[in-house]
């Protein structure tokens, strides 16, 4: 049955569209969509983004409708969004359609980006923001250093990032970070490239040392060779000595 397009009356607000348990799950989860109306319907309608006809129908003298879908698979994944009608309404007429609701069925989530904001060098007495971004909003957050098992922190983010705030000099390190959903059944992504954060003017130092390290071992290697050079000299003369034929003296 498709819905006949007659425009809904600016009078009609538009319901609201939630899924539960999460709008990101696994493969074979239960999950229930639950479209609310802000006033007693009669029917509630669900549709799939790119669908002309709804895929469900439900009937009820209520505020609320749920569309129960078994045991997700990954290929109903995608964009939902949910429409009502009320008896008093005239033929064919319906609501304005919900916010589109986006589920997610996977087994891991998109593997998230770390930055540093505003860089990756920090100034002497300067704070730094890591931002861990994902693809998805209202996720749980952590961030990772490198030698540390646990993380140094945890954001619930309505956003599809997270900012993690450090003060400059504690900030040089190695970090990586993660997001999940913020309650069961959880659906985890995989770490993030490491970012390597750095304090001013390391660089220059550690460029400094290195190189007179390297002067260090050149000096070296010309003291042996110097050595070698005596060495070859000596034993050359006395090689010679031996040689040379022994003169009689009258």
């Amino acid at each position: 049955e498709a819905l006949e397009r007659t425009a809904p009356p600016a009078s009609n607000p538009k319901p609201w569209l939630g899924a539960h348990p999460a709008t990101v799950v696994t493969p074979g989860v239960n999950v229930t969509l639950r479209c609310r109306a802000p006033q007693p319907a009669w029917r509630f309608a669900l549709f799939r983004t790119g669908d002309v006809t709804p895929l469900f129908f439900r009937d009820v003298a209520a505020e609320l409708a749920e569309f129960f879908l078994e045991e997700v698979a990954l290929a109903q994944g995608g964009s939902y969004y949910c429409r009502y009608r009320r008896t008093d309404w005239g033929p064919g007429v319906w609501s304005q359609s919900s916010n589109v609701l986006e589920l997610l069925v996977t087994d891991q989530l998109p593997r998230p980006t770390l930055v540093a904001l505003p860089g990756p060098v920090v100034a002497p007495g300067a704070n730094i923001s890591l931002r861990c971004a994902g693809r998805v909003p209202g996720m749980s957050f952590a961030l990772y250093r490198v030698g540390v098992a646990t993380p140094l922190q945890y954001i619930d983010s309505v956003y599809p990032w997270a900012d993690f705030p450090l003060t400059g000099a504690h900030a040089p390190g190695t970090y990586s970070c993660y997001y999940h959903t913020p309650s069961a059944p959880y659906v985890l992504s995989q770490r993030s490239p490491p970012l390597v954060i750095s304090s001013e003017g390391s660089g220059s130092s550690d460029y400094t040392q290195g190189n007179l390290i390297r002067l260090g071992v050149a000096g070296l290697v010309l003291i042996c060779l110097g050595i070698l050079v005596t060495f070859d000299w000596h034993s050359r003369n006395s090689t010679f000595g031996g040689l040379l034929p022994q003169q009689n003296w009258v």
